[in-house]
């Protein structure tokens, strides 16, 4: 049973993603221990390293975000969620457009895992539409919908699948909460204090601006990660939320 992310302390809803090599990631796993209560490992580090990076930052008492947003047919995404929660992750993610069969199978995976080793459910997430994407690169890929049609079209996937919540950015999450209810979880990359540079992504938001729509929790990499003292970027950030 996940706990609702409403009795959770706003600086516990504060994921900080490591896209770096397992050297600087450790390197930053040691400055935010005690601090930060999440870490995302995502495709570049989980590729390089394997289960053991996740067991690593367990071990250091980290909540783990595996976002390696599965997208296959429902047998291989089944499997693929199933280990990914018996590595040890907390939240794992897949694409809303693989559909609900694949979603529904990738949900059953993780119980399966938890069944078995009386583990908690860990939260399972749908990917809506990524935060580097606009509406032209929608247009380009054959997607005609508006951005925030398309968001509520792929939650709604989600929502009928049974999973946790959805991953989208900042901009949609109002809609979203309306849309999903007041206990989704709603987690949103593309969050960036003010002044920082928005990087890749195109769709951000500030922090406080990202909870004060509803979201249940927030990414932030290299505000974070790139800082000249992590720890205190952290901090600030999270005392921004209390």
């Amino acid at each position: 049973m996940l706990k609702p992310f409403n009795e959770i302390p706003a600086a516990d809803r504060v994921i900080v993603a490591l896209d770096c090599d397992a050297v600087e990631a450790k390197r930053l796993a040691g400055l935010l221990s005690g601090k930060a209560k999440w870490l995302k490992v995502g495709m570049t580090l989980y590729y390089a390293e394997g289960p053991s990076i996740v067991k690593a930052f367990k071990e250091l008492g980290f909540n783990v975000f595996l976002d390696l947003k599965f997208h296959d047919i429902p047998h291989q995404v089944e499997g693929a969620a199933a280990s990914a929660v018996a590595s040890g992750a907390d939240m794992i993610t897949m694409h809303a457009s693989g559909g609900v069969a694949m979603m529904q199978a990738a949900q059953r995976g993780v119980q399966r895992v938890c069944d078995e080793t009386g583990r908690e459910m860990p939260a399972t997430l749908g990917i809506t539409v990524l935060t580097s994407m606009d509406e032209p690169t929608l247009k380009r890929i054959g997607v005609e919908r508006a951005m925030e049609e398309q968001v509520g079209a792929l939650a709604l996937l989600a929502k009928e699948a049974g999973i946790s919540g959805v991953v989208a950015s900042p901009m949609e999450a109002r809609m979203l909460r309306d849309l999903l209810g007041p206990e989704a979880y709603i987690v949103t990359p593309g969050v960036r204090p003010a002044g920082s540079a928005k990087g890749d992504q195109s769709r951000v938001a500030t922090p406080d601006q990202a909870f004060a729509a509803g979201v249940s929790h927030i990414v932030v990499g290299r505000p974070i990660t790139q800082a000249e003292d992590p720890a205190a970027a952290f901090e600030a950030i999270a005392a921004s939320l209390s």
